[in-house]
């Protein structure tokens, strides 16, 4: 459940291994970058064996009932649940009827480290780059479901096992089984790619979620492809049209939309020798996925200059452990950035 996008068949140690009885069911988005990967991420699903559910989770005010009662029975009956976004509100409600015995949180993005700790430390799950400040009626209303969420993600000696799958950097709470992900189904899957001679960047929606000043980030793209000759601007897939044109047009850059995530992209090249990003998932999951290649990934801090006045105070900090626990990776000095 969830809607991030990631290789379907990752969860598995052995590429080969058979992956019947699985079923996964697509809460699928509104956003259509999203929904166009999950797509792609679905036909390839089924490549590898899997029965693929895709449910129209937000198409309209009658959806959420819909999918809720069509999934009510097969999530009760479940042994085994595994989740792509344990802040998703949809899969918190879902997990209040779950039964399973064992739940398996399966996600490389930058969200399962704070998903972790705040599961330490007992807290609500709030996404990082949220403010903070206090939640609306809506999050108020939803606070007893989220509770009953965490329950359920908090593993019970001899009734519940919780496991995390990820190649991110996690300290688990006691009882809390993390098994790393090593990429070796994408390894093995595609690739390895053919280098071009020149750098790549790749974007991060951090404009979008208000961490980020637009025109500062903008002027820290244009400083990084003029230093590093970068040529593509991979674009995340919740950046804006409207920052992308005028991405292409101040900085010359070809904007690349990928209909897979990066690290497939990658694998499958061409791609750049030279692989620059900001604090993101990809400072950790690119340089598993190209093992045994000569690409080099690099990384550019954000300047605490650059966040905007609404970001969340735990914003700084947290792009900074994203920086400080990526594992090869080249870090860059922060960026001269243009004035607002």
């Amino acid at each position: 459940m969830g809607a991030r996008p990631g290789p379907p068949a990752e969860a598995r140690s052995d590429p080969a291994a058979p992956a019947g009885g699985v079923t996964v069911v697509v809460l699928s988005p509104n956003d259509p970058m999203t929904r166009g990967q999950l797509r792609r991420m679905a036909e390839l699903a089924r490549e590898e064996g899997l029965t693929v559910r895709w449910e129209d989770a937000r198409g309209g005010p009658a959806a959420p009932f819909h999918t809720i009662g069509a999934l009510a029975p097969a999530v009760r009956r479940a042994r085994r649940i595994v989740i792509g976004d344990p802040f998703s509100r949809y899969v918190q409600l879902l997990l209040t009827l779950a039964r399973a015995r064992e739940l398996v949180v399966v996600d490389d993005g930058t969200a399962t480290m704070e998903f972790v700790s705040q599961l330490a430390r007992g807290e609500r799950l709030v996404r990082w780059h949220r403010s903070g400040r206090g939640g609306g009626p809506r999050d108020a209303v939803f606070a007893p479901v989220s509770a009953v969420a965490r329950r359920r993600l908090t593993p019970r000696e001899g009734h519940r096992s919780v496991e995390v799958f990820s190649s991110m950097p996690v300290e688990p709470p006691a009882g809390v089984l993390v098994t790393p992900n090593d990429f070796a189904w994408t390894r093995a899957r595609f690739g390895p790619p053919a280098l071009t001679g020149g750098a790549d960047l790749v974007g991060t929606s951090l404009a979008e979620t208000g961490v980020v000043d637009l025109d500062r980030y903008v002027g820290a793209v244009t400083a990084l492809a003029r230093a590093h000759g970068a040529t593509r601007y991979f674009a995340h897939r919740r950046e804006n049209t409207d920052k992308l044109h005028r991405l292409a047009v101040e900085t010359g850059l070809e904007i690349v939309r990928p209909d897979l995530p990066l690290e497939l992209i990658a694998r499958r090249g061409p791609i750049g020798r030279t692989i620059v990003s900001f604090p993101s998932t990809v400072v950790h999951t690119l340089p598993l996925a190209l093992a045994g290649t000569d690409v080099k990934v690099a990384v550019c801090d954000i300047d605490p200059a650059w966040l905007t006045d609404t970001a969340s105070p735990r914003a700084q900090g947290f792009l900074s452990g994203v920086t400080g626990t990526a594992r090869d990776v080249h870090r860059l000095s922060s960026v001269p950035a243009a004035a607002p």
